[in-house]
């Protein structure tokens, strides 16, 4: 496979058989190339030459990712991202060999849901990429800070009367704006504030379990429309394992980017790929995943429905994770 004119295709992807010619081109590489790849396809006996269509192509177990070093590839990493488990002992690893692919992962997302980063003030109440240089949610809010190449822009969530005077500011100038945040920081700050959000976009992520709080993400989103005054609250879907988000705008589904795409298996037959509305595991394609594994079995509940995906909750007994661990 020719790893750099690939890297150039998969940005460029326009339907689902050329998802499928790069999904198999991809999955060949890894079966190659990834010895715990191959070693698990080669266990459960596989005959990868009858392989034609991704939805045939075998899911690896995310907690992998927790007890090895996932990679396609001898090259030195260029970082290393960690999931946002409770504990350090139960936390994936990602080790990411190229850092120019996930940057234009995020860039080419965000254009192709929002707009360039350079049409907003990027406001993040996450924690900041400087003190958290293994997040790759901090990394993805540095990238998208750096590209709006505005003074303003910037990582909020322990400066919150600062945010306030800015978000005011761009309220007044009329000037638009992203504020971007972990779900219960956003909800805590919504009720502080007391302001009314017109000319900015919320983007919520994180979940809505913190610790041993639990919130329905449609009351979440309820009360964070309430608070902000806002008829618009949005999410975006990542994980540490991947190079590519997924983003729902105000409403339960979350959509992903022509590169990337969700499957849905059966909870009692891991091998078996189900129908729209029907609830399951969630299986992740990301083609960006290039030199660790593409191709993720997660322990997410959720269903498929119209080319979207909606998330339900976590699978019983899977590790505890999530963005709102941070802090």
């Amino acid at each position: 496979m020719d790893i750099n004119n690939y890297i150039k295709n998969i940005f460029r992807i326009k339907g689902p058989d050329e998802f499928n010619d790069h999904a198999i081109q991809l999955f060949k590489y890894q079966y190659k190339c990834n010895n715990l790849y191959q070693k698990y396809i080669n266990l459960l006996g596989y005959d990868i030459s009858k392989i034609k269509h991704y939805e045939s192509i075998p899911f690896l177990p995310i907690d992998f990712f927790r007890t090895t070093k996932i990679i396609t590839s001898q090259k030195n990493h260029q970082a290393v991202f960690f999931s946002s488990g409770s504990t350090n002992s139960m936390k994936s690893k990602h080790y990411v060999l190229n850092l120019e692919i996930y940057k234009e992962s995020i860039l080419s997302s965000f254009k192709l849901f929002f707009d360039h980063p350079n049409k907003f003030t990027i406001l993040c109440m996450v924690p900041s990429f400087k003190e958290n240089p293994n997040s790759s949610l901090a990394f993805m809010c540095n990238e998208l800070i750096k590209k709006s190449q505005n003074e303003k822009s910037g990582f909020y969530l322990n400066k919150k009367n600062r945010l306030k005077n800015i978000i005011l500011s761009c309220e007044k100038a009329k000037q638009k704006y992203i504020l971007f945040g972990l779900s219960f920081e956003l909800l805590q700050f919504a009720k502080e504030s007391s302001i009314a959000l017109e000319n900015g976009i919320v983007i919520e992520t994180g979940g809505t379990k913190k610790n041993q709080i639990r919130i329905i993400k449609e009351t979440m989103h309820q009360q964070l429309k309430l608070h902000f005054k806002s008829t618009n609250i949005n999410s975006e879907y990542g994980m540490a394992e991947l190079l590519s988000q997924s983003y729902c705008l105000d409403n339960q589904i979350f959509y992903s980017p022509p590169w990337k795409k969700v499957l849905i298996r059966d909870k009692t037959n891991p091998l078996k790929i189900i129908n729209d509305n029907q609830r399951g595991c969630i299986n992740i394609i990301d083609l960006a995943n290039i030199y660790s594994c593409g191709f993720i079995a997660t322990n997410d509940l959720g269903y498929s429905y119209n080319g979207g995906f909606n998330i339900i909750g976590r699978n019983q007994n899977s590790t505890q994770r999530g963005c709102n661990l941070m802090v």
